[in-house]
C-alpha cells in the first residue's frame, strides 16, 4: 500500500510541471486572442497572465491526478464584443489547443538541442521534458474532441449552419455522461495513441530537418 502510495507521489510530482504548464498556457492563450480579437472580459477577469493562480482549479487539479479527468479555471468570454461572432468564437476556441501543440513542439526543441551539445540530463530532468511534451499534445487532442463543453465542440456548432447548431447545444445537457464513457471505456485509448503517435512524427521530422 505504501508502495502505491509512493509511486503515485512520484508520478504526481514528475508530472505536475507538465499538467500545470498545458494548463496555464492553454487558458492564456484563449484569454489572449479573444482580449485581440476585441474582448475585453479576460483582461477584467485577469486572465491575460501566466500567473498560474490566474487559471488552475486547484479541484480540478487534484481530480486529474486522482481520474486522470481535470480541469482549469475556464476564460470567460463575450462573443458580442467580436468583429466577425463565429469566426472569432472558433479562432479563440483553436487557440488553446493550438498553443499546447506549440509548447510540446518547443520543449522537443529543447531535448533535441541539449542532446546535440551533449548536455546529461538527470532521469528526472528527462521524464519531466517528455512528459511536458505528451501532456501537451493530450490536452490539444482531448480539447479538440467535439464534446461540450470541450473546445473541439464549440469550434463544431460554429462551422454548423445555424439551425443545426441550436439542435446540437441540447447535447451539451449529456455532455458529462458522455465525457463518462469515454473516460470508463477504451475508446480514448483508440484516438490519443494515433493521434500522438502522428503529431509527435511530424514534430521529430521538422526538428530533424533543421536541427
Amino acid at each position: 500500500m505504501l508502495d502505491d502510495f509512493g509511486g503515485f507521489l512520484i508520478r504526481a510530482v514528475v508530472s505536475l510541471p507538465g499538467i500545470i504548464i498545458a494548463m496555464v498556457v492553454h487558458e492564456w492563450a484563449h484569454a489572449r486572442v479573444a482580449y485581440a480579437l476585441g474582448d475585453y472580459t479576460p483582461r477584467l477577469d485577469g486572465r491575460l497572465t501566466l500567473n498560474p493562480a490566474a487559471h488552475v482549479d486547484i479541484f480540478g487539479l487534484l481530480m486529474l491526478f486522482i481520474v486522470h479527468f481535470g480541469w482549469a479555471k475556464p476564460v470567460r468570454i463575450n462573443p458580442n464584443n467580436f468583429s466577425n461572432p463565429r469566426r472569432d468564437d472558433i479562432l479563440v476556441s483553436l487557440a488553446g489547443p493550438m498553443s499546447n501543440l506549440i509548447m510540446a513542439f518547443l520543449t522537443l526543441i529543447v531535448w533535441v538541442i541539449l542532446l546535440k551539445f551533449g548536455i546529461e540530463m538527470s532521469e528526472g530532468a528527462a521524464s519531466v521534458l517528455q512528459l511536458i511534451m505528451i501532456i501537451n499534445i493530450n490536452f490539444a487532442i482531448f480539447n479538440m474532441l467535439p464534446i461540450p463543453p470541450l473546445d473541439g465542440s464549440q469550434i463544431l456548432r460554429n462551422l454548423l449552419p445555424y439551425e443545426m447548431s441550436r439542435y446540437f447545444m441540447y447535447i451539451e445537457r449529456y455532455s458529462f455522461l458522455i465525457l463518462i464513457i469515454f473516460l470508463m471505456t477504451p475508446i480514448l485509448g483508440y484516438i490519443f495513441v494515433p493521434l500522438q503517435r502522428f503529431i509527435l512524427g511530424i514534430f521529430q521530422a521538422i526538428v530533424g530537418i533543421f536541427l
